[in-house]
């Protein structure tokens, strides 16, 4: 009895998702495109029943933005890099101006240590959105511990701080800052 109860749950979830993705789609089609670039919360808990389901979605529906967004997503919490990148890529050739996936994607390539494509994103993000904190914040990254450039590193934090000098990201940036001058072989 309990397994049964089970199946009809999990496939009241997937109906739901289903009818979601459907719903989204065609809201996208009426509404205008800041709307369709909200995506709602997970309604599995199951990763791996997200992804399957997902995969099913983008194999039916190639031009759907949203499963695609939502695909890399999971592949990106379930630490799957090189799906993650695939999976954005697809989003970006549907709609390349979102600095908020150039930037999830960058994340991803640092992961597998193509830091000249984190780079590349970090830096399309930031052109796409001036106030763009987190990509400017992840170039830093890359700039300081993968590259060890500690003057673009600088450049890039000094960028973010002054978008919002009082904000909790901008001390902690501050202090990656004051961390870095430390460095002997930071240039003074």
């Amino acid at each position: 009895m309990k397994k049964e109860i089970f199946l009809v749950v999990v496939i009241a979830l997937a109906a739901g998702i289903l009818i979601g993705v459907i719903v989204t789609n065609v809201k996208k089609e009426t509404s205008s495109p800041a709307v369709t670039e909200i995506l709602a919360p997970p309604l599995i808990v199951n990763q791996q029943q997200q992804i399957t389901l997902l995969e099913g979605i983008v194999v039916r529906e190639p031009a759907n933005r949203n499963a695609w967004i939502r695909l890399g997503h999971n592949f990106f919490d379930s630490d799957q890099p090189l799906k993650a990148i695939e999976a954005y890529a697809r989003a970006l050739e549907l709609n390349g101006n979102d600095p908020n996936i150039l930037t999830d994607q960058g994340i991803m390539y640092r992961q597998v240590g193509w830091y000249d494509k984190a780079i590349g994103n970090f830096e399309k993000a930031s052109n796409l959105d001036r106030n763009h904190q987190q990509s400017l914040y992840n170039m830093g990254i890359v700039y300081r511990y993968d590259l060890m450039d500690f003057a673009k590193a600088a450049e890039v934090w000094q960028r973010f701080i002054a978008i919002d000098p009082g904000s909790p990201g901008a001390n902690k940036v501050k202090a990656e800052l004051e961390r870095l001058q430390q460095q002997p072989l930071f240039p003074q």
